[in-house]
């Protein structure tokens, strides 16, 4: 293999680098060919251009299919980066709202899609009446639902670990205990609450809540009754009977407005939440203004609560 020193840094270009992130992302050269509509050969031919440039076999053999090396995954991040620039060197016209036809479509469980998203989409709607919003549950966010653009954004306690993930703080959340006042009174001290039964949110597959492994991790066990996938199905439960739900206080504002709640008797952290984007929408003018209006939408929501 020629040495990296021999070629020219001008010989890479836009294709070669969307080649890179194609063939890491579907870890295969068949799949990378069906992704860009070119023949495997194409890509095999690139890919030992590409090598040579960088001077790294980028991609090794594991069972079936292929693996990157860890240059390859380096270089990938500034790929993304590259290709974010070089958007950015294209679009070149001033972003207008008010031309925008497009679709976004964003990640939200119960909790803050009911809180985060009607507000934000009247926000939307009067500046740019040809956006569209497409709501889809995020669970535990992955890194892939980001990067295969299942989502142009995902708003999360729990942002996904990787270098081209990026994240900012929307709020803090304190949480609270929820319960039927008909049926039961606060829980005045930790004895009350442990005496209790409760009720949960486990995400699958069996991802507790930040405030459930917290209490777990200092040793405060409780009898969960009933565990359910969704803030959505605690009320039901929880109306007409004896049971606690440890939860969000923000929550009191839609989905338990009907019930009492108290302060938790145990200290735990606050809940974070979280807006999450890819690197590759960084610049994005249209990606950047509606990360404004949530911003805008969070504050409103905090100053309100």
């Amino acid at each position: 293999m020629a040495r990296m020193s021999d070629f020219d840094h001008l010989q890479l270009d836009g294709r070669l680098l969307q080649l890179l992130l194609a063939v890491i992302e579907e870890q295969s050269v068949t799949g990378a060919a069906r992704r860009l509509g070119v023949t495997q050969s194409a890509v095999s031919h690139l890919l030992d251009k590409l090598r040579q440039i960088t001077g790294d076999p980028l991609f090794v053999k594991s069972g079936r299919g292929i693996v990157a090396t860890a240059r390859a995954e380096a270089l990938a991040l500034q790929a993304r980066v590259l290709l974010d620039e070089m958007r950015r060197f294209a679009a070149g016209e001033a972003f207008a709202p008010a031309t925008l036809n497009t679709t976004f479509t964003i990640a939200a469980n119960d909790f803050q899609r009911d809180l985060l998203l009607p507000p934000l989409w009247q926000r939307l709607r009067q500046q740019a009446p040809g956006v569209r919003l497409r709501v889809i549950p995020s669970d535990v966010p992955s890194i892939e639902m980001l990067r295969d653009e299942h989502c142009q954004l995902a708003i999360s306690p729990r942002p996904p670990e990787a270098g081209d993930i990026l994240q900012k703080r929307l709020f803090e959340d304190d949480y609270r205990v929820f319960y039927d006042p008909a049926q039961r009174a606060a829980p005045a001290r930790l004895d009350d609450y442990l005496a209790a039964e409760h009720v949960t949110v486990l995400y699958a597959p069996r991802r507790m809540l930040d405030v459930d492994l917290q209490l777990e991790a200092r040793g405060i066990a409780r009898r969960f009754a009933v565990t359910v996938s969704s803030f959505a199905g605690i009320p039901a439960f929880l109306r007409g009977s004896g049971l606690l739900a440890t939860l969000p206080g923000l929550l009191g504002r839609g989905l338990m407005r009907d019930f009492a709640s108290c302060p938790l008797p145990a200290k735990v952290g606050r809940m974070p939440m979280y807006m999450i984007w890819h690197l590759k929408y960084r610049h994005d003018p249209a990606h950047s203004w509606l990360r404004r209006e949530l911003e805008l939408v969070a504050a409103e929501v905090l100053a309100t609560a």
